[in-house]
């Protein structure tokens, strides 16, 4: 049996995130919710889920060394697959806080909303929530099996990374008020800024996927 590490600094939709891998993993792997270095340097997967402020996030993950465990995971060419903060935590900067330096596994700087979407139509709210169309670039990629071309994935979030900033790592794109990078992907390492575990089926998909991934493309 095989494992899959979601790692707990505190601040991640945790459980939402377990349940919905043991329900897709069916009894063949085991999902470790843990913050345990040793434990997720030893899994087969990992994944880093997060909510809530940058700020915080990158706090708790410094105070308990996790940013440094989660570099030697994606160098380890072991699968790792960020949500919604957690790829955000996994850019070079965020904006939020009035600044804050995250965990660099790409270089990308994440945006505000509010400030791309100024001068947009007042329909536009923020945070963008809500079901959005994902546009797969790499359509081939094997964590994408099965899903559908512009499925609807559900979405929470103020900030967001730009497409000038994802350049030759953007896995898929959603629109919202403008085209922004929704995915990222290089090597073992995937991204999500949407949440799978709310998702339904097309959610689903992708972590029943993530499960058979080799972090090959």
């Amino acid at each position: 049996m095989t494992s899959v590490a979601v790692i707990d600094y505190g601040m991640g939709n945790l459980h939402s995130v377990a349940k919905a891998l043991e329900h897709v993993a069916e009894g063949r792997h085991q999902v470790l919710v843990t913050s345990d270095a040793a434990t997720i340097l030893a899994a087969d997967r990992v994944v880093l889920p997060g909510v809530g402020a940058i700020r915080d996030c990158m706090a708790e993950m410094q105070q308990l060394k996790i940013d440094q465990v989660v570099r030697e995971v994606a160098a380890s060419g072991r699968p790792l697959l960020g949500v919604c903060v957690g790829m955000q935590a996994m850019m070079a900067h965020s904006a939020e806080n009035n600044g804050v330096d995250c965990i660099g596994l790409f270089d990308g700087r994440i945006g505000f909303f509010g400030d791309a979407l100024a001068g947009e139509p007042g329909e536009y709210k923020v945070p963008h929530m809500g079901w959005n169309r994902v546009h797969q670039i790499a359509a081939s990629h094997p964590m994408w099996h099965g899903i559908e071309q512009d499925s609807r994935f559900y979405f929470v979030h103020s900030y967001y990374l730009p497409l000038a900033q994802a350049e030759g790592v953007c896995a898929a794109t959603t629109e919202y008020g403008f085209e922004f990078c929704s995915v990222v992907m290089r090597g073992n390492v995937f991204a999500t800024q949407f949440h799978p575990e709310k998702s339904a089926d097309a959610g689903l998909r992708l972590y029943a996927n993530f499960l058979n991934w080799d972090g090959r493309a």
